[in-house]
């Protein structure tokens, strides 16, 4: 599969440019950053995810517990019926 790229420019600091160019050989440079950007945005989006679900949780949290008591009540009602 071909993939699009495009070229970009932007900053970083001098010791995280120093540490890719003696670590990491030229020709390999793109995808490297490519890989460890892809990396990082995925954990972004998970942690949105996360928060997200967190907060959808807590918005029904009220609503289970109201459930909870409802099916309690007749689970007792129902045992007091076989007893």
């Amino acid at each position: 599969m071909i993939t699009k790229t495009i070229k970009l420019n932007f900053t970083i600091p001098e010791d995280v440019a120093k540490a890719l160019k003696t670590q990491v050989s030229n020709r390999k440079r793109s995808a490297f950053v490519s890989d460890a950007v892809r990396t990082k945005l995925k954990e972004l989006e998970e942690e949105k995810l996360k928060r997200l679900l967190i907060k959808g949780y807590k918005a029904r949290e009220k609503e289970s517990a109201e459930l909870d008591a409802e099916m309690e009540y007749a689970t007792l009602e129902k045992l007091d019926d076989t007893l």
